[in-house]
Parts: C-alpha cells; sequence; structure tokens
C-alpha cells in the first residue's frame, strides 16, 4: 500500500475467526491485515442492502426501467399534446 494520508491507530474488538479470515485473506492477497481491513470498510455501502441476490437485483433494475419506461411515455403524451395546441395557435 502506498500511503497517501495520515494513518490512525485504532483497535477494535473481533471473534477468533475473525482473526483467522483476516489473516488468510492478507496471505491470500499478500498484504497486511491492516490493508485488508482498510479496503472493506472502503468497500462498504449502506446504502446497498447486502441480502440482495442476483435475481432479485435484476428484478428491482427491471421494475425501475419499467416505471422509467412509463414516464417517459407520459412525458411525450404531455409534449405531444402541448405542440399541437401550440401549433393551433
Amino acid at each position: 500500500m502506498q500511503i497517501t494520508e495520515n494513518l490512525v491507530r485504532k483497535q477494535y474488538l473481533i471473534a477468533p475467526r475473525q482473526i483467522n479470515k483476516l489473516k488468510d485473506l492478507a496471505e491470500k492477497q499478500n498484504t497486511s491485515a491492516a490493508e485488508i481491513v482498510r479496503m472493506a470498510i472502503d468497500a462498504f455501502d449502506p446504502d446497498v442492502p447486502a441480502d440482495l441476490n442476483e435475481s432479485e437485483l435484476f428484478d428491482l433494475v427491471s421494475t425501475r426501467v419499467k416505471e422509467a419506461i412509463a414516464d417517459t411515455v407520459k412525458t411525450r403524451e404531455r409534449l405531444h399534446n402541448t405542440l399541437a395546441l401550440l401549433g393551433e395557435k
């Protein structure tokens, strides 16, 4: 890791299984356990539900796209009607 910012030493309590997992991940990535923790913190996004599986995510995206298409169709209809009214004047 190339340090580009000041780091602060903190202590956190974690379970033995987490220590083992951290050690294994660090060895596989050829880096330190501290770097693994920093990467995990950077990757964590509390706004994204962790329990969404691929099909649920696809369904959610599909629903949102359908909503966007329906809104676009309504907007185009209103625009068409407005332009028609302006053309009559």
